[in-house]
């Protein structure tokens, strides 16, 4: 699938204007937006409950997109790789499949998540930590030791935690790496598809909206998303729109998305 990349927020149309201001008509009511947050853990797990391992496809694009992956040394290296929100393990597996030797940390918020990942034919408790943690508090830390990790991944994680939260798990994030470890990020992008088409009664905030099942997403300008990496002390390396579409000749989907997509570093001793 072509991606193209883009530094500038997409031009809206005026239709597309029109659906954005209608849906502040009628807001998430503030007693319900505080139940989602209350709830989070329990709407993710009812999530992998109905889907297992069904919904997200194998991201086999993340070496192609983060050529840092594809490092030959990184067994040499004794690199450990820990993926935030990982899901069923959509992103570990295929890099297992592809003959990837690093160790991998492996948590969620959703203990039925991981219990589906553990369940995996290229899960191995040698190779792969997994647990249940919510990054968001310090427990994590009771897990896993300070400057500890070489690269950490969020992909379409971090839209799924309410915004007052943002930076309080990518300050968790930059303690556990090691100096010069780096952040992979790739998660919804401003005016996406998905986010014009919500109804009135979906939007929680600015930007951040309720699923029909409960879950929840933001959508990130790439201002904002540097933004909250910068204020813990990261180092911004590229950030920027990528523009792709969904395409499915099958079921006749053809649908534009829009991602932002990031590296950040935390600065190591000789930057």
């Amino acid at each position: 699938m072509d991606e193209n990349y883009f530094n500038e927020a997409k031009n809206l149309s005026e239709s597309e204007k029109l659906l954005l201001a209608a849906q502040n008509s009628r807001l998430v009511p503030e007693h319900k937006a505080n139940m989602l947050e209350i709830e989070a853990k329990k709407h993710w797990d009812l999530f992998y409950k109905r889907n297992e391992d069904r919904f997200f496809k194998d991201r086999h694009w993340t070496t192609r997109e983060f050529t840092e992956l594809l490092d030959k040394d990184f067994a040499l290296k004794n690199v450990i790789i820990m993926e935030v929100g990982c899901g069923v393990g959509n992103f570990i597996f295929p890099l297992i499949e592809e003959g990837l030797d690093v160790f991998f940390i492996a948590c969620d918020i959703s203990p039925r998540a991981i219990d589906i990942l553990k369940k995996n034919k290229y899960f191995d408790e040698k190779k792969i930590n997994a647990f249940q943690i919510d990054i968001t508090t310090e427990d994590i830390f009771n897990r896993l030791e300070l400057n500890s990790v070489d690269i950490a991944t969020l992909i379409f994680v971090l839209s799924a935690i309410h915004p007052d939260k943002f930076e309080l798990a990518v300050k968790n994030i930059y303690k556990l790496l090691k100096p010069g470890g780096l952040v992979l990020f790739r998660d919804y992008g401003l005016y996406d598809m998905a986010q014009i088409r919500f109804k009135s009664g979906h939007k929680i905030a600015e930007n951040f909206y309720m699923r029909q099942d409960g879950t929840r997403s933001y959508y990130f300008s790439i201002e904002h998303a540097s933004r909250i990496f910068t204020n813990q002390g990261f180092k911004l390396m590229t950030c920027t729109y990528v523009h792709r579409r969904t395409v499915n000749k099958k079921e006749n989907i053809d649908v534009p998305r829009i991602f932002v997509q990031a590296k950040f570093s935390k600065p190591g001793p000789d930057t």
